[in-house]
């Protein structure tokens, strides 16, 4: 699986396939957590990007294809966090954003609006450790198990499994923050 993934950064027709196996779950990923639909679009590019340029790391046997594109796309998310802080500083005005078309704004504002309970979680969430909240995302929400979890954050799996336990017992009384939420 390995020499498949690295074959993605150099075969026109392995990344096609690749992208097209895993742009709606990653589209579906930045929507629960970015509310414009012009920022997801724009991430969900920077994410295959960064694919492309990181598609040699890929360990198959630490977790599944999904689980590497979420920890991708958590890291394109902050630095895209970064960089709108920076030009917030600098100007009121973002300017560069690519024009979208009639079809992909209206699938774009769908996927949000499909979202927007996910968002509402994340709202209440917001008052947890960042280690806590970001293993609840990704198992709850995103449904990865504690071990991809643990992949996508860099981090061992016992600590995931101690952040997880202690994001539960904190948000106990928010059923719809726990609904589906195993493992």
């Amino acid at each position: 699986m390995r020499r498949e993934q690295a074959k993605i950064a150099t075969d026109p027709v392995a990344f096609e396939a690749f992208y097209r196996r895993h742009v709606d779950a990653v589209t579906r990923f930045l929507a629960r957590r970015v509310d414009d639909p012009h920022t997801v679009a724009d991430l969900v590019a920077e994410v295959f990007v960064a694919v492309l340029d990181s598609a040699h790391t890929y360990r198959a046997e630490l977790g599944t294809e999904i689980a590497w594109l979420y920890g991708v796309a958590r890291k394109t998310i902050s630095a895209e966090r970064r960089r709108a802080y920076r030009r917030m500083m600098l100007t009121d005005r973002v300017n560069g954003r690519r024009q979208l078309d009639t079809d992909d704004l209206a699938r774009l504002e769908e996927r949000i609006d499909a979202e927007r309970e996910s968002r509402r979680a994340f709202e209440a969430m917001a008052e947890l450790p960042e280690g806590e909240r970001a293993v609840l995302e990704l198992v709850v929400i995103d449904q990865l198990s504690v071990t991809e979890a643990a992949l996508a954050l860099g981090i061992r799996q016992g600590t995931a499994k101690v952040r997880l336990h202690r994001a539960r017992n904190t948000l106990r009384k928010l059923p719809f923050v726990m609904d589906g939420a195993s493992g």
